[in-house]
């Protein structure tokens, strides 16, 4: 099977240059992929397809016509980056996590940023991220937001920018893991002569952040992930990194707080929590301080945290900085807090609170991206140059109504990778998300991280949630015609 006819069409493609020739940091896989016999690398899709089905690797679709469950499309060809380059981005990310911690700390404190004139008050206390009970709360070694998933897109022109932070409950890092095993069975060859980073560490990292993490005092810290339960479209990674990690998998229905510990019910009795890695929102965590309703979290959680008897990941709170409001304000977190120039810069952005920034946004409708603030998934998003005009008027009316809820961005040409389709390859837009690894101490940037394809043609909605697939990251450090790195 071969490359020939595939057509780059004028985007940034991940694997060929604009003239129609494999990169060099993609030069090996290529030729590996063109000397396979015809039909074998479709064989090869279907038989990771069955596998990721009958490891029960599944994600919910909303809105799907086809059932809300599904196995997560998975394309075989995987995304290249020269480690060169990913140096420059590893530093650009370690950067950025490094002035988002320091913003959020500042923000549940002192608020020296507001105090200075760097941003303005009210753009953060009226985010729905916001929450003023976890104001004054000390998290170990002030980090607040431990996993991020940063997601990256490139231009027409290569250059990676930072599309938007995730900091509460990032998913994804799974079908890194999962992608990584499929890939080194189906390429284990070029996989090996091209010194792919390795992804297979991430959750023994995890888990030794999660231990520097743990309250004073605590030699051998117990450690449990946190999930909603079987029926949350994420349950199969919960259960998944407890398993690769070594800890507990818990519901709030399994935990109990004593009056000074929170506790794990097993068959022996109580058995103390000392650190939770947490992927349930933060609404959720404790009727007593946030929805009195909730059955997901334990009730006491938060007086533990406070107290110092507990480590949340990621502490409740740091939503104030996923608002994709404050997101345009980061470079300026890295000026302030740093004296840095930012690494990775920003998508240009159109705060609609501004009226100048709101009136050039309900002229350029035809042209935009619009975002709601505090939306994730892809959902509520208008994407102007393939919106209808009833929907560019429903936009139109919600942000005059609410402008804060809103900016705007220009509608990138996504970069493309070649996805198998058939008998043959077609381009499709990715982005990437990047898993990075906090503990005040030490920062870890997971090799490549998670490529999310658009797989429907000229789409540019990747999100798993909404039909979305996946491809393996290689940050390779042999080229071909260099030296290379040893691998």
């Amino acid at each position: 099977m071969n490359f020939e006819g595939y057509d780059t069409e004028g985007f940034f493609d991940e694997l060929f240059d604009n003239q129609g020739l494999p990169r060099d940091a993609a030069k090996l896989l290529v030729t590996a992929i063109e000397k396979l016999p015809e039909g074998d690398l479709r064989k090869r899709q279907g038989a990771s397809e069955r596998a990721m089905r009958s490891m029960g690797i599944t994600f919910n679709v909303y809105g799907s016509g086809e059932g809300t469950e599904r196995t997560i499309p998975f394309d075989i060809v995987p995304r290249i980056i020269d480690g060169r380059e990913w140096d420059g981005v590893e530093t650009g990310l370690k950067q950025r996590i490094k002035a988002v911690n320091r913003f959020i700390d500042d923000i549940y404190h002192e608020r020296r940023i507001i105090a200075d004139g760097v941003v303005p008050e009210w753009l953060f206390t009226s985010s729905k991220g916001y929450l003023p009970q976890c104001q004054d709360l000390d998290p170990p070694k002030g980090v607040w937001a431990h996993v991020t998933g940063t997601d990256l897109v490139r231009d027409a022109k290569g250059t990676f920018y930072v599309l938007e932070d995730n900091l509460r409950v990032p998913s994804g890092v799974s079908y890194v893991l999962i992608n990584r095993v499929l890939m080194k069975r189906n390429f284990p060859e070029v996989f090996h002569q091209s010194c792919v980073r390795s992804v297979v560490d991430y959750p023994g990292e995890f888990m030794k952040m999660l231990h520097r993490l743990s309250p004073d005092g605590i030699d051998k810290p117990t450690v449990a992930v946190l999930t909603p339960g079987v029926y949350n479209s994420a349950y199969f990674e919960h259960a998944f990194l407890a398993r690769q990690m070594g800890a507990l998998l818990v519901e709030g229905r399994d935990l109990v707080y004593d009056g000074k510990y929170v506790c794990a019910r097993t068959t022996d009795g109580l058995m103390r929590i000392d650190v939770i890695y947490r992927r349930i929102d933060d609404d959720f965590l404790d009727p007593d301080i946030f929805r009195p309703d909730s059955t997901l979290g334990c009730r006491g959680i938060m007086k533990a945290f406070r107290e110092g008897r507990l480590t949340l990941a990621n502490a409740p709170g740091t939503g104030v900085a996923d608002d994709k409001v404050v997101y345009a304000f980061v470079p300026d977190m890295i000026r302030y807090y740093l004296g840095e120039e930012p690494l990775l810069p920003n998508v240009p952005t159109h705060l609609c609170y501004d009226q100048e920034a709101l009136e050039y946004t309900l002229d350029h409708l035809d042209e935009l991206v619009v975002k709601p603030a505090s939306e994730s998934g892809g959902y509520g998003m208008l994407i102007g140059p393939r919106s209808t005009p009833d929907e560019r008027n429903a936009f139109a009316k919600a942000l005059r109504a609410n402008p804060r809820n809103y900016i705007s961005q220009p509608t990138l040409a996504l970069s493309r990778a070649p996805v198998l389709v058939e008998d043959h390859f077609e381009g499709r837009h990715v982005d990437l998300r990047p898993f990075i690894l906090h503990s005040g101490e030490e920062t870890y940037v997971l090799p490549g991280g998670l490529t999310r394809v658009a797989l429907r043609k000229g789409s540019l909605v990747v999100n798993s949630s909404q039909g979305g697939g996946t491809k393996d990251t290689w940050v390779v450090d042999r080229i071909p015609g260099t030296e290379g790195a040893p691998c």
